[in-house]
């Protein structure tokens, strides 16, 4: 569904990417975890030609559409839950107004926000803002979902919720996921593989049961670090 094939990306002198390579197949769920400025979000932005690399390949499967879930849910403020869910129907398709409401419905009740439509985003709570935003993100029929960092600022419980709603869809809908986390435990509970970057290098790709158990000294000192536990 998704493969990157050597990938360097550079600003100027200062290296981001440096030679990554690895694929998503599929109705896959892979959680991209690493340090801060590591080139997590920099890696999702190829896959949607915000940017392209300055060597090497990025493939995304012909016709798939693709999603994306920003950091802060980048709801507009004037358009209430329902209008911002609609914005993108409204604007890229000639989709009539009955079908763009049964699709705006179907979206709003896969990520259990129905009784919110018609709030305004100042009038719903951090987790419910995402929520939306994942609606938006799927209701084109996304076939690739991208999120960068989903659970940023929210509480345990409402970070539980969001890595339910990404294995729900990905079960219902066969969506492709790649999700941007710090959240390592979390990733644990949803990912059907883990990708580690540091310093613009994949450090790890594995199965989460794997990963944990990883004997690579960096992975072992990101794991114990998100644990709270001394190396």
């Amino acid at each position: 569904m998704i493969r990157f094939e050597n990938v360097v990306k550079r600003f100027g002198r200062k290296e981001v990417l440096s030679g990554v390579s690895f694929s998503v197949a599929k109705g896959e769920i892979v959680a991209l975890l690493g340090p801060s400025g590591t080139g997590k979000s920099v890696l999702l932005k190829h896959v949607v030609r915000l940017l392209e690399p300055t060597s090497g390949t990025v493939t995304v499967a012909p016709g798939a559409h693709v999603g994306y879930l920003f950091q802060g849910g980048a709801l507009l403020a004037w358009l209430t839950v329902w209008e911002n869910v609609a914005l993108p129907l409204r604007e890229t398709t000639d989709l009539s107004e009955e079908e763009i409401a049964r699709r705006v419905d179907d979206a709003l009740a896969a990520v259990e926000l129905t009784e919110s439509a018609d709030k305004y985003p100042a009038e719903i709570s951090g987790g419910m803002v995402k929520r939306a935003g994942l609606a938006r993100a799927v209701v084109c029929q996304a076939d690739v979902v991208l999120y960068d960092e989903p659970t940023s600022g929210l509480d345990p419980v409402t970070s539980s919720t969001i890595h339910r709603l990404i294995k729900r869809l990905n079960a219902t809908r066969g969506i492709t996921s790649v999700v941007v986390t710090h959240d390592v435990l979390g990733a644990m509970s949803f990912a059907d593989r883990v990708l580690m970057l540091k310093d613009g290098h994949v450090l790890a790709d594995a199965k989460p049961a794997d990963f944990v158990k990883s004997d690579v000294p960096e992975v072992r000192e990101f794991i114990a670090s998100a644990k709270g536990e001394d190396v």
